[in-house]
């Protein structure tokens, strides 16, 4: 496992809390892996991969330092890291929602600090200790960055402030704390080993890994949808149907029908059901997407 080969690629997938959704995202694009709780070396039934689980903190580590060829981590690690990778593509998903997520800066509600200015000569405890000490630095405003090894809300009232990721914001709210700033805005980001990226074979494997991955995070908000329309219908039903480009429009057996095929946010389904409905349109289905390859 994890020996140089030309013909394998050494993929590196994210433990912790982007483990179970990266897992998902990968299936919809179409590899199964399985995960041993006693093994950091899932299964996948490629045999082209071989696949690693490492803390998303150290992956941009491992893939410059070509331990492994390709993984999956936050442009936050690779910034803090300053790892020099190359970055194959952005893929916006997480654990909790599509939204990107962001280190922030959170006093209780109950101090007096307004701004990061008036945190002069205090003591932040964060993950993100090389970001945020770069951010004060910048600033010109002395203060002690300590690392915080979890529970980081909870130092919020022993120390001065913290710098802590959320996604919805509701772990903040639940600590009863306060955001002053954004440091820093993240997404999941495929990135590849400089070597691993010039070999022509291991290049085409990423690409076709990016191309999937897109694909499935591209197909989540989305749903297929098919009817059948009178042909006279058919400018009213179109004049409903937001498609992202022109529908499939097919003639029927009957030549008085034709049959629409079209891709909609799953968002629209309950609103244009019905109006499609009542537009003329009948043998209405929805179904769910795997992949939208743009």
């Amino acid at each position: 496992m994890l020996k140089p080969s030309p013909n394998i690629l050494r993929l590196g997938i994210p433990k912790g809390s982007l483990e179970n959704a990266t897992v998902d995202l990968f299936a919809k694009a179409g590899w199964r892996i399985s995960i041993n709780d006693r093994s950091y070396f899932p299964s996948i039934d490629d045999p082209t991969i071989e696949v690693v689980l490492f803390r998303a903190q150290e992956m941009s580590r491992y893939v410059e330092e070509n331990v492994i060829d390709v993984g999956l981590t936050g442009s936050d690690w690779i910034k803090e890291n300053k790892s020099d990778v190359h970055e194959v593509a952005e893929l916006v998903y997480s654990k909790a929602t599509s939204r990107p997520a962001r280190w922030v800066l959170a006093v209780p509600q109950e101090s007096a600090v307004k701004g990061p200015e008036d945190l002069r000569d205090g003591v932040i405890a964060t993950e993100l200790v090389n970001v945020t000490r770069q951010y004060f630095l910048q600033r010109n405003i002395p203060v002690r960055v300590e690392f915080s090894w979890g529970a980081t809300e909870v130092k919020a009232r022993l120390l001065d402030a913290i710098v802590d990721i959320t996604e919805t914001g509701s772990s903040i709210r639940a600590n009863n704390l306060r955001i002053i700033d954004t440091l820093l805005t993240s997404t999941t980001r495929l990135i590849a080993n400089h070597k691993a990226w010039q070999e022509p074979v291991k290049r085409e494997k990423i690409e076709n890994i990016a191309l999937l991955l897109q694909g499935a995070i591209n197909a989540r908000e989305k749903i297929g949808l098919k009817l059948n329309a009178p042909k006279e219908k058919l400018e009213a039903v179109l004049k409903i149907l937001p498609a992202e480009k022109s529908p499939t429009i097919s003639a029927l057996a009957d030549g008085s029908w034709i049959a629409v095929e079209v891709i909609i946010e799953e968002k629209l389904e309950r609103e244009i059901i019905p109006l499609l409905k009542r537009a003329g349109a009948t043998g209405l289905i929805s179904y769910p997407l795997n992949k939208v390859i743009t």
